[in-house]
């Protein structure tokens, strides 16, 4: 079991380790996973363990929860790291649990830290032993499992996601730092702020941080902070006005063209530490609201940039975001589609809902057929130019044209083809009124 915060004695232990909490109560944040109704705390609570595998950043608590569990429940509790387990040392250990669950009925759960390093033969090696239940197995891993587990290991697991600790938190956790060492921290206001900002959700960061201050004799604020970790601290309130005003920055200075001032808040944003599938989010956004058909590639583009990002994480993956910013930035602008969009939806909010004209409805029975559904529907592909020129809005609808392409990138085309069609329609239109006459 976990020692006694109140008989800790040894002062040259890392505070990190030192404030670690006893039970999984004690664990700041992670309420929706933690609590009665989340998956790991009806697994503690109930003590039926089943496989899974925490997913998050670093410094968010996936090490100390296992512990936790190894702690506080009646099993054979194991941790390897998978770095320097081989396929044989593994062999050894679920020959060892087969023994226990055989002879005593033991359950044994195997940690493994930072799983994602196993390869496909480690990974394949736990498929029969979490099958039979020999083995129960915790993982943690800052990499999407997705990518760099197998299918077959994560159809047998539960997959658990954490996130980065919130500025709440992070308080709670100065607040059991403070606890622990029995005074106040040294700082401002300002210099919490700091501590706080720099800290981006890692906890054990922010611990290391205070462990550093904890001892100075002079109250620190914001610059002292910055003099001591030797970096600019970029505050960004990631649930305030702040975290919308830069996205609000670089969305505009993306639709403005201007490359040099969109990067730029793309910086300001990263170095905040902002999440990176926010922005890559918003991105995707403006490739259909402000770029749109005009340039079709920059939708492709976002797409491409969130999964590479999603393969590679951060550092590397922002560069995939900068490139996605830079095209974004310099590709030709038209809101055509989203205005197009917008009104067809406010079309439908002020008028009635008018049903599809008969002749478009598939006639399901003899009766349908009676009443005239599916009649006199012309299959475009039998006509010249695929285009037989029926109506496809409800009869009751006034002509609407939502759709208005610009004069850049590739809407030239979408208009040439829009007023190709058009002109068909209208040919068709006239040549039967000709003929009725």
């Amino acid at each position: 079991m976990g020692r006694n915060l109140q008989n800790l004695t040894d002062d040259h232990k890392p505070l990190a380790d030192t404030i670690r909490p006893n039970i999984l109560d004690e664990v700041v944040g992670h309420v929706e996973i933690l609590g009665e109704k989340g998956l790991i705390g009806r697994m503690v609570r109930g003590e039926n363990y089943k496989s899974f595998v925490m997913w998050g950043p670093p410094g968010v608590g996936k090490t100390t929860i296992a512990r936790l569990i190894g702690n506080s429940s009646k099993i054979n509790f194991l941790s390897a790291s998978a770095i320097f387990t081989s396929v044989s040392d593994l062999r050894k250990i679920f020959s060892d649990a087969k023994v226990k669950k055989n002879e005593n009925n033991e359950r044994t759960v195997l940690f493994v830290d930072e799983i994602h390093r196993f390869n496909k033969s480690q990974q394949d090696a736990f498929l029969p032993v979490i099958e039979d239940g020999t083995i129960i197995l915790i993982g943690s891993t800052t990499e999407n499992p997705s990518f760099s587990l197998n299918s077959a290991l994560l159809s047998r697991i539960s997959l658990v996601t954490m996130g980065k600790l919130s500025r709440n938190s992070l308080g709670l956790l100065i607040k059991k730092v403070e606890e622990r060492l029995g005074r106040k921290m040294p700082l401002t206001k300002t210099g919490l702020e700091a501590v706080i900002s720099f800290s981006d959700g890692d906890g054990r960061r922010l611990i290391n941080i205070l462990e550093e201050v904890s001892s100075s004799k002079v109250i620190i604020d914001e610059d002292g902070i910055e003099k001591i970790l030797q970096r600019k601290v970029f505050y960004h309130d990631k649930t305030g006005d702040n975290h919308y005003d830069l996205i609000s920055a670089l969305h505009k200075s993306i639709r403005g063209s201007d490359c040099d001032a969109s990067l730029y808040w793309l910086a300001r944003m990263l170095m905040a530490g902002e999440d990176q599938n926010f922005i890559l989010r918003r991105l995707t956004r403006i490739a259909t609201e402000d770029v749109g058909l005009a340039d079709p590639d920059a939708l492709r583009i976002c797409l491409d940039s969130w999964n590479a990002f999603r393969n590679l994480g951060a550092p590397e993956g922002d560069l995939a975001i900068s490139q996605a910013v830079i095209y974004l930035s310099l590709a030709p602008k038209s809101n055509a589609n989203y205005l197009a969009f917008k009104n067809s939806i406010k079309t439908v909010e002020n008028e009635d809902s008018f049903p599809p004209p008969a002749h478009l409805i598939s006639k399901k029975n003899r009766k349908m057929e009676d009443l005239g559904f599916g009649k006199n529907y012309k299959y475009d592909p039998e006509f010249n130019d695929s285009f037989s020129g029926q109506t496809y809005l409800p009869d009751q609808l006034k002509p609407v044209s939502f759709y208005k392409p610009a004069e850049r990138g590739f809407e030239r085309e979408m208009k040439k083809r829009l007023e190709y069609y058009s002109g068909l329609r209208k040919k068709l239109k006239n040549r039967d009124t000709g003929e009725k006459k």
